[in-house]
């Protein structure tokens, strides 16, 4: 029997018929980066809220956004199937930092926050490049961006900064880097739930500020 070809019209039908994944992506990125910005920002315990911020991180921040990343391949775009897998990544590896039965933190001695503060850096850099393709889709997710790069050079600094210089200089650093990251949940919400009022239609909708081309 003859494999049956389909043509790219037929491809393009498939994937239109697909919701927007782009929502569930940007929803499952903010509650994970609010929760842990909240501690990193110093309003509540880090020791105490480890464990909750490791279950959002390994199933919504990590799984939900690998998730949404593999839909955004087959609706062919890549800036989402590039951004949403990379944070889906970004969190499954951190929750690993985490989890004891890793023996991450145990294998990298005394003071594990320079090998974190590297991790934190490469992150800065992919996320500032990934920066320079939102800014050509929308003001919304350019906000997003902007301000997620932001925070990795906060907590970067932060983090490098541990055993060279007074522990209240990183402190400083890495309370900065909670409330930048608190800010880009928020615009990470926004934009998110700009996508879904987008697909439900009616009024309100929340303006994303798309940029000319």
């Amino acid at each position: 029997m003859a494999q049956q070809i389909r043509t790219s019209a037929e491809v393009g039908s498939a994937a239109a018929s697909i919701a927007d994944p782009a929502p569930l992506g940007l929803f499952g990125f903010a509650l994970t980066t609010f929760v842990l910005s909240v501690m990193n920002a110093g309003i509540i315990s880090a020791v105490a809220f480890t464990p909750i911020v490791i279950g959002l991180a390994v199933f919504y921040g990590g799984t939900a956004q690998l998730l949404a990343g593999m839909w955004e391949f087959r609706r062919g775009n890549t800036f989402g199937a590039t951004a949403f897998p990379s944070y889906g990544a970004f969190w499954l590896s951190f929750a690993a930092i985490l989890i004891p039965g890793f023996a991450v933190v145990a294998n990298l001695g005394k003071n594990p926050n320079p090998a974190v503060g590297l991790y934190l850096l490469g992150w800065a850099i992919f996320t500032a490049l990934m920066t320079l393709g939102a800014i050509r889709i929308n003001g919304a997710l350019s906000a997003v961006f902007v301000l997620l790069t932001l925070t990795y050079i906060a907590l970067t600094i932060g983090m490098l900064t541990t055993s060279t210089l007074p522990a209240a200089f990183s402190n400083v650093f890495t309370h900065i880097g909670g409330w930048l990251g608190i800010a880009t949940a928020i615009a990470a919400w926004y934009t998110a739930l700009a996508g879904v009022l987008k697909t439900v239609g009616g009024a309100p909708q929340l303006p994303v500020f798309p940029m000319a081309r």
